[in-house]
């Protein structure tokens, strides 16, 4: 890596609890199309948006027309069911804040589509922060495709050995990989080391990662 100068920061299990919300929602809206799921298979596919998620989970290309209801139910499911209830991990507003201070410029890199994204980065308290966002709706291919990293280093105008990465998934991480960046991993989302093992640290969550800031590759 070079001097670091930007990071892009994933959102769903990395800045905001809404990794369970995200699969149940996936659950509720298959069902009511008559796809029954196990939990079990969906939430360890929460990282992906619906492109990769609907093929896998029921063997349906995501651009049918009832992957098409399918994904936008479970948009609907999600905005009313369980968003209301989110909440951020602990100490979010102050890592950003800090990175901010440190002169870094941030994107958000997500999966969720533009519009979800936006209440996210509320319940995150960062919607102030951030002004470079980067969303599923962007791209056609959702991670681990690197297309969302890519236009985010695009945006914020720096080369893959200056940025970053901070997410929950192995999604994130070879995402990341496949555009050349290094990522930063967190435990919060439910994954374990060894299944984030490439990532280039692993803390418990953002307030773990804020106090280890000055050991961490952020501070290279």
């Amino acid at each position: 890596m070079g001097h670091i100068r930007g990071v892009i920061l994933d959102v769903d299990g990395t800045l905001v609890d809404s990794n369970d919300a995200q699969a149940r929602a996936w659950i509720e809206s298959m069902a009511q199309f008559g796809h029954f799921v196990a939990y079990e298979k969906v939430r360890w596919l929460i990282g992906e948006a619906g492109d990769k998620v609907i093929p896998q989970m029921i063997g349906l290309p995501a651009d049918t027309p009832e992957g098409k209801q399918i994904s936008a139910r479970r948009g609907a499911v999600f905005s009313q069911r369980f968003m209301g209830s989110l909440q951020a991990f602990p100490e979010v507003r102050e890592l950003v804040q800090r990175m901010l201070d440190a002169g870094l410029k941030i994107a958000i890199g997500s999966s969720a589509k533009q519009d979800e994204l936006q209440k996210l980065l509320t319940i995150a308290d960062i919607a102030d922060l951030v002004s470079i966002l980067v969303s599923s709706s962007d791209v056609q291919a959702s991670k681990p495709n690197p297309s969302i990293v890519d236009v985010a280093l695009k945006k914020l105008e720096l080369q893959p050995d200056e940025v970053i990465m901070i997410g929950d998934t192995p999604y994130d991480i070879e995402a990341a990989a496949r555009a050349n960046v290094g990522t930063i991993a967190v435990r919060c989302g439910g994954w374990t080391d060894k299944e984030l093992a490439r990532a280039l640290a692993i803390y418990n969550d953002p307030a773990d990662l804020l106090a280890h800031y000055d050991t961490s590759p952020l501070a290279q």
